[in-house]
């Protein structure tokens, strides 16, 4: 059944790194504030850069959770779900840090990714990974993958560079709990 391990070998990483979808869940300090899990497609947007560290391209979105809460206390944990083959579930917890476009090191980081200038790209979320375990995945469903959306891709290059930095501006300003988000 479930086991923890001390690094990521190159089995979790194959693991991780090929499925097409992974979850990512954070939550402010204290007793309020809303807890936040979001779906992130994975189609070269997930990079293990180290035995303890991955990194994930952030994209742009209607809302700021999970930069507000790494902003505020970076407590993170990515799963990842076995929805074909044998069922398995892996969580990667740790701590993250969010680093946009314009912070130095940023075009090094980006370049790891398969497109590392994605449009709707608006920071890079890098995760320490303090505790790395997995579990059976008995009670996830099968699911056959058809293909990753484009419309997200599409949306951005619309907007274009000043939509989404206005976009931003307006969706992305701070939390639903009025956390800072992007500045």
């Amino acid at each position: 059944m479930g086991r923890t391990y001390e690094h990521i070998d190159g089995r979790l990483a194959d693991f991780v790194l090929g499925q097409p979808v992974f979850f990512v869940a954070t939550a402010p300090g204290g007793a309020g504030g809303h807890v936040n899990c979001s779906p992130k497609g994975n189609k070269g947007s997930l990079v293990v850069l180290g035995p303890r560290t991955v990194a994930y391209q952030d994209w742009t979105g209607s809302g700021v959770e999970t930069i507000a809460h790494l902003r505020e206390n970076g407590r993170i944990v990515l799963m990842f779900c076995a929805f074909e083959g044998p069922p398995r579930i892996v969580r990667l917890h740790g701590v993250g840090g969010v680093c946009p476009p314009a912070d130095p090191g940023f075009e090094e980081l980006a370049d790891r990714f398969e497109a590392p200038t994605a449009p709707g790209t608006r920071a890079i979320v890098r995760v320490d990974v303090q505790r790395i375990s997995d579990s059976c995945g008995y009670g996830v469903p099968l699911m056959d993958f058809r293909a990753h959306r484009d419309n997200l891709d599409h949306w951005a290059d619309t907007k274009g560079p000043d939509g989404l930095e206005a976009y931003r501006a307006e969706k992305n300003r701070a939390s639903i709990d009025g956390l800072p988000g992007l500045g």
